[in-house]
């Protein structure tokens, strides 16, 4: 007999399977041998109230053993006569996309700038302990994207566009837990994530695609407004469709657009800083406990949000028992991500504590230069230099506060910090608690050279989250700058229905860093809708 049923038990009851097990018997008055298993589709933890209880939804099999599979696997066939593809970025919209061409018949060749997940962890490495970014190995720039060293969070809300549960599948198929397809936050590990895509890149392989790594695209090649390949810089010409998925922070790649007369349009972007407290205070506070998590529960989880003067201020990107990490992708930057590691069981918890920022807040900038002064040009190339600055303000402005935050952290990677209460109170702080982001921190007054239409809404943010939970805002707390690839400062423009750039056909605009994703899962969902779309094409 098979049944499945909906559970809310205790932690301690739901910490294995055993335990499960002999909770279902009691409450059913079955014999407990005779559950020959239980499987988990659905698991959450809900933590408002001060017991803690676990939902879950299970399959029980009473006499009988599970015949069917933890995860729904999918073939890929050779594919070595396909028309062929190339799809430009090995992070998960690229990945996907090319998994994707392979299912339909397609031949992906994938170009890479970056180098290979694992050759890659060595550069990442060395901006700590040197302070050394490599601007084409980093912690955005190489195979699996900025994804593969920040984390791994595979939540989404992006349900409407394609499968997540093709998705998660899929990540199952190549070695994540299985646990992903039944967590109500699921999340692969940074320790996790780059054997399985490892895997991911052994299948484009196997099946007949190919994968070049240190391959930049320098040039898309456009004849008579129709994408046909592209240059590199390794000298190699590619020739096909483009689906191009180069990431948030592939800005010479804008540059290349705009340059082109291909259409990109500013969007809006979020920026603020990482906020870091001690785990243990999160879980004591999300917990209601004061002991904390204990031994059945993972590290604690927050989510915030509010609006103040009409922009959202809003936690993003939540690490439970994580790490802070130096995200910059090229010199005379800082930027700060977070991380964990597949158990979350670090001293620190983190998350970005950012404010909504849209077009219309910043004015036409060049370089970080603000001016609306264009009489160097004639009128003609006015409207084009001005179009092309007003489509890369928001770049410009992401690329100064960076330049700004990497004087302030005495030109390394050495981050600017402040206590959490000192920051809303527009104090320096004279110490600062101990972090995990290795490079170190240095004091600095953050309230005092961060645009203050972002420092005020932050420090209200942060009272506002202060009251609702009690004891968020301490000086126990460090507030790190900044935070500012949360997503693409640009739209590459594409069709609604061929995905295709709205100018020139045969190319095919994907993921987080064309403006259509936030995160893994979205990435690589679109990443397949673009693969769909470029098979359509070539067919």
């Amino acid at each position: 007999m098979i049944q499945e049923l909906q559970l809310r038990i205790l932690p301690e009851q739901a910490a294995n399977e055993q335990s499960i097990k002999q909770y279902v018997a009691r409450e059913k008055g079955l014999d407990v041998r005779t559950i020959q298993a239980v499987r988990t589709l659905k698991r959450s933890i809900d933590a408002r109230q001060r017991t803690i209880y676990v939902n879950l939804t299970v399959r029980l099999y009473v006499n009988e053993l599970p015949t069917d599979d933890e995860y729904t696997e999918t073939y890929y066939p050779m594919v070595d006569d396909g028309p062929e593809v190339i799809v430009v970025g090995a992070g998960p919209g690229g990945l996907f996309a090319a998994l994707r061409l392979i299912e339909l018949g397609c031949r992906p060749i994938v170009v890479e700038r970056g180098k290979d997940v694992h050759t890659r962890k060595r550069d990442i490495a060395r901006i700590s302990r040197e302070h050394t970014v490599d601007p084409e190995s980093n912690y955005s720039f190489g195979e699996g994207g900025a994804g593969a060293y920040s984390d791994g969070k595979l939540y989404t809300r992006s349900k409407k566009r394609g499968s997540v549960e093709k998705i998660l599948n899929v990540f199952c198929q190549h070695g994540a837990s299985t646990t992903i397809l039944s967590d109500a936050h699921p999340h692969i590990g940074t320790d996790k994530l780059p054997r399985v895509i490892e895997n991911m890149r052994e299948t484009i392989r196997r099946c007949g695609g190919e994968v070049h790594f240190e391959t930049r695209m320098d040039r898309l090649i456009v004849e008579n407004n129709h994408v046909i390949g592209i240059e590199t810089n390794t000298g190699r010409t590619f020739r096909g469709p483009v689906i191009l998925a180069t990431g948030h922070s592939a800005r010479d790649v804008y540059r290349h657009l705009c340059a082109s007369g291909i259409d990109i349009e500013a969007k809006g972007i979020a920026v603020g800083v990482r906020l870091e407290h001690p785990a243990e205070l999160i879980d004591q506070i999300q917990y209601h406990n004061r002991n904390g998590r204990g031994r059945y529960l993972p590290a604690a989880e927050y989510s915030f949000v509010t609006q103040v003067d009409g922009r959202g201020v809003y936690s993003f990107c939540m690490c439970p028992g994580g790490a802070v990490v130096p995200a910059a992708s090229g010199p005379e930057q800082i930027v700060v991500n977070g991380m964990s590691a597949s158990h979350r069981n670090s001293r620190w918890s983190n998350s970005g504590m950012v404010v909504e920022i849209r077009p219309e807040d910043i004015p036409f900038v060049d370089n970080g230069q603000r001016t609306t002064d264009n009489s160097m040009f004639h009128e003609e190339d006015q409207n084009s230099e001005f179009k092309i600055q007003n489509s890369l303000k928001m770049l410009h402005f992401q690329e100064e506060l960076e330049r700004q935050c990497w004087m302030q952290g005495n030109r390394r990677q050495t981050a600017p910090a402040q206590r959490m209460v000192d920051f809303t109170r527009k104090k320096l702080s004279y110490d600062l608690p101990t972090s995990s982001y290795s490079p170190g921190l240095i004091s600095s007054p953050l309230h005092f050279w961060m645009p203050e239409f972002i420092s005020s809404r932050l420090q209200r943010g942060f009272e506002h989250f202060g009251r609702t939970s009690r004891g968020f805002l301490t000086n126990e707390a460090t507030v790190i700058g900044v935070e500012t690839r949360t997503s693409a400062p640009v739209r590459i423009i594409r069709d609604r229905e061929t995905l295709q750039h709205i100018t020139v056909s045969g190319l095919f605009p994907c993921g987080e860093g064309a403006g259509y994703a936030g995160g893994i899962v979205s990435a690589a969902i679109d990443g397949e809708r673009c693969a769909e779309a470029a098979a359509e094409f070539v067919k």
